[in-house]
C-alpha cells in the first residue's frame, strides 16, 4: 500500500510540473503584419529619378522620383497654340458697319437738306408763290429718306449681331480646351513621385532609367513603429475580449524564452471563419474561430510575418 501511494504522488506531482511548465500558454496565436501601401506610377513615362532603397526610412509627402513629362507639356502647348488661333479666326465688324455708318451720315444730311426745303416751300406756299404739289413732293421725298435710314440702321444692328454670333460661336471652342490645359497641367504636375506615408521601403519594384506607365506599381512601404498581431480565438473565448482591451503580447526570445510587449486589441472580426491551418491540433482546425487584431509599439525586434502570441 505504502509504495501505491508513493507513485500515486509522483503522478499528481509530474501532472502540476506540467501546469506550472504551461504558464506561458498563451490565449490565441497568429503573425505579425503591418498595413502596407503599394505607391504607384500616376503618369507615364521613363524614369529620370528615384531615390528609393530596401529598408529606407521614407518621410510623408517628400518627393523621392521623377517621371519624364516632356510629352505632356508638348501636348499642353499645342493646346494653347490652338487657344490663340482661335482669336485669328474671329471677325471684325468694325469696317462694314463704318461703311453703314458713313451711308448713314450721307442719308441724314440729304433728309437735313429735304427739311430746310420743305420750311422753305410752306413758306413760298403762305405767299402763294409755290403750288402745293411742291410741297406734297418734297414730303414724299422726305418719306423715302427716312425709310432709307431706317433701312441703313437696321443693315448695321444685323450685321453687328450676325459678326457677334460668328465670333462667339468661334471662341466657345476655347472652353474646352481650357479645360483640356488644365488637365494637361494636373497630368506635369503628377511627373513628381510624392510618397505618401511615413515609412519603411519594404520592396522595390523599378528602378531609375525603366519606362513606366501610370498604376504600375513602384515599391511597397509601411510604418513599422507599430505592427498588428492577427490572431484567432475560438466563440467561446470571443466574450472575453473587447475593443481597446489591454493584453500581453509574447514572442519567442532565444530557444525557450518569450519576450513580452503590451498590446491593444484594435479589431475583433464580426463573424467566424475556419481555422487556419498554422493552429496545431486537428480538432481546433476543425472549429470556427474570430480574428483579431492586436497593435503592438514595434522597438525594432518585431517582424512582419513574425509568430506572437496573446494572453489577456
Amino acid at each position: 500500500m505504502k509504495k501505491i501511494f508513493l507513485i500515486t504522488s509522483s503522478v499528481v506531482f509530474l501532472i502540476g510540473a506540467g501546469c506550472q511548465g504551461n504558464g506561458n500558454s498563451s490565449d490565441a496565436s497568429g503573425t505579425f503584419e503591418a498595413d502596407e501601401t503599394i505607391v504607384s506610377s500616376e503618369l507615364s513615362g521613363k524614369i529620370l529619378s528615384f531615390n528609393v532603397e530596401e529598408g529606407a526610412l521614407l518621410t510623408k509627402d517628400s518627393v523621392i522620383g521623377t517621371i519624364d513629362a516632356v510629352h505632356v507639356s508638348l501636348q499642353q502647348e499645342q493646346v494653347e497654340a490652338s487657344i490663340r488661333a482661335l482669336n485669328e479666326k474671329t471677325a471684325d465688324a468694325g469696317p462694314q458697319v463704318q461703311l453703314l455708318q458713313n451711308q448713314l451720315a450721307v442719308q441724314q444730311s440729304q433728309l437735313n437738306n429735304l427739311l430746310y426745303e420743305k420750311s422753305r416751300v410752306e413758306n413760298l406756299v403762305k405767299a402763294d408763290a409755290a403750288t402745293g404739289k411742291q410741297l406734297d413732293d418734297i414730303n414724299a421725298q422726305i418719306d423715302v429718306a427716312r425709310k432709307q435710314m431706317n433701312v441703313t440702321q437696321q443693315q448695321i444692328a444685323v450685321q453687328k449681331n450676325a459678326i457677334a454670333t460668328q465670333n462667339r460661336s468661334i471662341l466657345s471652342e476655347a472652353d474646352p480646351l481650357k479645360k483640356r490645359v488644365a488637365q494637361l497641367k494636373d497630368q506635369a504636375g503628377k511627373a513628381k513621385i510624392i510618397n505618401p506615408v511615413t515609412g519603411t521601403v519594404i520592396t522595390k519594384y523599378a528602378e531609375t532609367g525603366e519606362v513606366t506607365t501610370a498604376g504600375k506599381a513602384l515599391y511597397k512601404i509601411a510604418d513599422l513603429s507599430s505592427l498588428n498581431l492577427r490572431a484567432y480565438i475560438t466563440g467561446t473565448q470571443l466574450s472575453q475580449v473587447k475593443l481597446n482591451q489591454s493584453v500581453k503580447v509574447l514572442i519567442d526570445d532565444g530557444a525557450k524564452k518569450y519576450k513580452e510587449y503590451p498590446g491593444t486589441i484594435i479589431w475583433i472580426s464580426g463573424k467566424a471563419e475556419f481555422t487556419p491551418k498554422t493552429i496545431q491540433t486537428k480538432e481546433e482546425r476543425a472549429n470556427l474561430v474570430y480574428a483579431i487584431k492586436v497593435k503592438v509599439t514595434n522597438d525594432g525586434y518585431v517582424k512582419i510575418g513574425m509568430y506572437g502570441e496573446v494572453k489577456w
